[in-house]
Formats: C-alpha cells, sequence, structure tokens
C-alpha cells in the first residue's frame, strides 16, 4: 500500500491552528494540484463535533473560493480536526492563513443560517446534522487562537 503523507505527519509536535503544505503534485500536461492541511483543532486532545464542523464545511467550501483562486475542494478530516484545501496551483501558507481567517471571521462575525448552502434533503446527504451555533463558537476559539501559517511553531498573521 502507498505511504499517505498525512499518515507520516507527527500529531504530536504540530501546534494548531495551522496552515501547512502537505504536497504539490503535476499532472501529466504540467497541471500543479495543492494539498493543504488546514488544522482547526489540536489533533489527539479536541475535535469539531460533527454538526459543527459539517457547517463550517458547508461554508468553507463558498467562503474559500471567493478569497483564493483555483480551489478545487475543502473536505474534513476524518478525525474532525481540520480539513483539506486542495487547489489549483500553489499559494503560499500564509496566503492561505489569511483567507482562512478571514473566512473563518466572516463566519463568526456575519454568517446567518440563510446564508449555509446545502442544508436540505435535495442539496445535503446528511442535512439535519448541522450547527450554526456550534460553527460560530468554534470558529471563535480557533480565532482566539490564531492561525499560524507553520505548522511546529507559531508564527500566527
Amino acid at each position: 500500500m502507498a505511504k499517505v503523507e498525512s499518515f507520516t505527519l507527527d500529531h504530536t509536535k504540530v501546534k494548531a491552528p495551522y496552515v501547512r503544505l502537505i504536497t504539490v503534485e503535476n499532472g501529466p500536461k504540467g497541471d500543479a494540484i495543492s494539498n493543504y492541511d488546514l488544522r482547526l483543532v489540536q489533533p489527539n486532545t479536541n475535535a469539531i463535533p460533527t454538526a459543527g464542523l459539517h457547517t463550517i464545511e458547508h461554508l468553507l467550501a463558498g467562503l474559500l473560493r471567493d478569497r483564493l483562486d483555483g480551489v478545487i475542494d475543502c473536505s474534513p478530516f476524518g478525525c474532525r480536526t481540520g480539513f483539506h484545501l486542495i487547489t489549483w496551483g500553489e499559494h503560499s501558507t500564509t496566503e492561505v492563513a489569511k483567507a482562512l481567517k478571514s473566512s473563518l471571521e466572516e463566519i463568526r462575525d456575519t454568517i446567518e443560517w440563510k446564508d449555509v448552502q446545502g442544508t436540505d434533503k435535495y442539496s445535503c446527504g446528511n442535512f439535519r446534522d448541522h450547527s450554526l451555533f456550534s460553527a460560530k463558537e468554534w470558529c471563535k476559539t480557533i480565532l482566539d487562537q490564531g492561525i499560524s501559517d507553520e505548522p511546529f511553531e507559531r508564527h500566527v498573521i
């Protein structure tokens, strides 16, 4: 079985919240696709409950696209500590951290339920499992700690 970089990361040494470039893959035509670790809470110490994480996911899907060129997908980690962000091309971790910070601030400060996309049975596979209240509370907690553009030392942007 192929080694997966994310599973070789020493999760006891990282200092969340942070943005980390996991890898840049180049396709056969030279296209670059980047994978970022958007770690919101400290691994093995905390986890965002599914309803709040699900709502953050739906919001980041649009908010990050508004702030960064080339966003392909933003998907939650199964461990519920953050997200994979997949983009065309490569952005600096500082640029991604600023986009993430701004998105979380918008969730915390201005988003209302009517702004959350994909919250009915036609547009979401588990539409009952959302919580804007939880999403806002987690965004506040994460932002209070600051987002770092380095995974192993705190370099808050």
